[in-house]
């Protein structure tokens, strides 16, 4: 596309082939991730630091052009310089010998909103809280002073075992300040909104609201918008609460005084349409788990205070500390996280707060417990900004597993505990000098592991 061109619509991207570099820089390249229109995307990892990430790489016959060159470059500046959690981090820059640059940013296992969709329909209340993360995190870039301008589903990266959503690819991203002044229309059809499409119009952070509310709508009734007027989501889905074609359809107006103000305030209405408040436990053990899981942990735990916390399946439970017992997320997960064979799986999540319990190096303690048919191969979670300690063994009462710790996450008190024990993954944060690795392990009951009467090798 030459950089005369009255319009800039960006494609949806296409597969080309591409041969396998060995190595990008100083990462020792994997496989490939993908590759759109502009660039490649490879799983490399960084023996260094002993982590994985992605790195992204300008496409050889974009990389001479330089208004192509200097947007590839800007998105790494915006995205250092926003440093969200809710954001695609960026590691490093670099240029590689035929002088085509590349990112290095964060990786995720759990693919982009568009595989998920591909996948198969969503829940609502699903649907609703995956919109509402993409609306915070777009509130954080707006916070930044950006418009995303091309925000869709395959920009929209998933990570179920942290259970965060993050937002990339930033190639048409602007400042703010300069919205006004755009002369190119930009976007991906189907998302943008209607003033995208009339170079020299003028935009806004309801731009993005627009785009939001469009991958809400088709999370929902698993169908894009149709134009200017769509059909409202409880006329296609049965059992879509009026409240929910609200905040959608005002999200999706074509007049932008008529949609939501902000990114954060769609996010709060998605949230309330969702029913979304914090699933409180009783300080009372035991209140959630069935019978059956009862009789297997009488008297295992440390504390008779702790509070026990089940799956949907029963196959999955663990007791955690009272002040942990603020919100669960109880429906399973995918051991694509770590990357073994796809699937739902039995798991759970508990935390004080699973919103803040997500950022890595802030936020409060947690505990994730899931199952998998094997662990073996799995790739756990490595926390570049921590200090690991050595793994040492535990045995349980039915399986045998490894503890890995990692301490002084980014100078802080957070810890994280990753631990294989059988056929079940368990990763505990903690914010404190106390550690309670042992105790939450001695807890748990899981089809994987059995009941946890752990006997740690000192």
């Amino acid at each position: 596309m030459a950089s005369s061109a009255k319009i800039a619509i960006v494609p949806t991207g296409h597969n080309v082939p591409v041969s396998i570099p060995a190595r990008i820089g100083r990462y020792r390249v994997e496989r490939r991730l993908g590759s759109g229109a502009f660039a490649t995307v490879w799983l490399a990892t960084d023996d260094a630091l002993e982590s994985q990430v992605a790195i992204k790489v300008l496409a050889d016959n974009w990389s001479h052009h330089p208004d192509v060159r200097a947007r590839f470059e800007q998105e790494a500046q915006i995205l250092r310089r926003a440093d969200s959690e809710r954001l695609v981090r960026i590691h490093d820059y670099g240029e590689l010998p035929d002088g085509r640059p590349y990112q290095v940013m964060t990786y995720v296992s759990g693919g982009t909103l568009a595989d998920r969709l591909a996948a198969g329909p969503m829940g609502v209340r699903e649907a609703l809280r995956t919109a509402a993360a993409i609306a915070r995190a777009t509130t954080d870039l707006h916070d930044a002073g950006v418009l995303h301008r091309d925000l869709k589903p395959s920009n929209v990266l998933l990570d179920p075992v942290r259970g965060r959503v993050l937002v990339a690819d930033l190639g048409l991203a602007k400042t703010i300040a300069f919205a006004s002044g755009f002369t190119v229309a930009a976007g991906t059809p189907g998302y943008m909104a209607p003033e995208q499409a009339r170079p020299g119009g003028g935009l806004d952070v309801r731009a993005d609201v627009h785009a939001i509310g469009a991958m809400a709508y088709q999370m929902i009734t698993s169908t894009a918008p149709d134009g200017a007027g769509p059909t409202a989501p409880s006329r296609l889905r049965a059992g879509v609460p009026r409240r929910v074609d609200r905040v959608v359809l005002r999200a999706l107006a074509t007049q932008r005084d008529r949609r939501w103000p902000t990114a954060a305030a769609l996010a709060d209405a998605l949230d309330a349409a969702a029913g979304h408040t914090p699933r409180r436990f009783s300080r009372l053990p035991g209140v959630l788990a069935g019978a059956a899981c009862l009789s297997l942990l009488t008297g295992a735990t440390a504390d008779p205070s702790w509070v026990r916390v089940t799956d949907t399946t029963g196959n999955v439970s663990i007791a955690v500390p009272p002040e942990w017992a603020g919100q669960a997320q109880t429906e399973g997960w995918n051991p694509d996280d770590v990357g073994l064979r796809a699937g739902r799986h039995p798991g759970l999540a508990v935390a004080a707060d699973l919103t803040t319990w997500r950022t890595e190096y802030g936020g409060g303690p947690g505990v994730f417990a899931g199952t998998a048919d094997t662990l073996t191969g799995a790739r756990l979670p490595q926390h570049p900004r921590c200090a690991r300690q050595p793994d040492r063994p535990i045995t349980t009462a039915s399986a045998t597993g490894t503890v890995t710790r990692w301490t002084g996450c980014a100078g802080t008190s957070i810890s994280y505990s990753e631990v294989r024990l059988g056929r079940a993954y368990i990763q505990i944060k903690q914010t404190g000098p106390d550690d309670h690795t042992d105790e939450l392990i001695r807890g748990l009951y899981s089809d994987a592991a059995g009941p946890a009467l752990v006997r740690p090798h000192r």
